[in-house]
C-alpha cells in the first residue's frame, strides 16, 4: 500500500489516499513523499505499517522517527492480535516501543516514559535476569519478551 500524509488546520497529521484524507471528508494537499509499505494494518484509527525492514532496536526507533512515525506499541489485545497476525506470517519477531530501562525490576513504561496500559508478557517475562537494559519484542505468538541483545536484526513495525 502507498501511504502519504496530509495536514489540516490544527496541524494534526492524517493519512491520505491520493488527494483525499482518510479521516476527513475534505480534500487537502498531501505533503511528504509517498511511502510504499508492504503492509498496513488498521485498528480503530491507529495505523501499523511496515516495509519488512529489519534492524536493531535503536535502528528501529530511528527508522520510524525519520518517517514521522513511532515504533509500534499495542495498547490493547485487539492491536496486539492484529500485529501478531500480520508479522506472524513472516514467522518473525518485531521490536515494540517498551522502554529499555527497567524500573524496580520490571519494564513499566513506553519510550516516552508513559505507563504501559496494556501488557502481554510471555511466560517468565519480563526477564528479571536482565540487569539494567533490555529491548522488547513481540514474538510470533503475540507474547512480549525482553532480550539483552538489542542489536538483533528484528522486523520493524511503525505506527501512526
Amino acid at each position: 500500500a502507498v501511504i502519504s500524509f496530509c495536514c489540516i488546520l490544527n496541524l494534526m497529521v492524517y493519512l491520505c489516499s491520493g488527494d483525499k484524507c482518510l479521516f476527513s471528508n475534505f480534500t487537502f494537499l498531501c505533503f511528504f513523499s509517498a511511502v510504499n509499505y508492504d503492509f498496513v494494518q488498521i485498528v480503530d484509527q491507529k495505523y501499523f505499517v511496515s516495509n519488512k525492514h529489519r534492524g536493531s532496536f535503536s535502528e528501529a526507533v530511528v527508522f520510524c522517527s525519520q518517517r514521522g512515525l513511532e515504533l509500534a506499541l499495542p495498547q490493547n489485545a485487539e492491536e496486539n492480535n492484529a500485529l501478531t497476525q500480520v508479522h506472524g506470517k513472516f514467522r518473525a519477531k518485531a521490536w515494540i516501543n517498551v522502554n529499555n530501562k527497567k524500573a524496580e525490576g520490571e519494564f513499566k513504561t513506553d519510550m516516552k516514559n508513559q505507563p504501559l496500559t496494556f501488557k502481554n508478557w510471555g511466560e517468565g517475562q519480563p526477564d528479571k535476569s536482565i540487569e539494567d537494559t533490555g529491548c522488547t519484542m513481540l514474538s510470533e505468538n503475540g507474547s512480549w519478551q525482553v532480550t539483552h541483545e538489542c542489536s538483533l536484526n528484528v522486523h520493524i513495525i511503525c505506527q501512526l
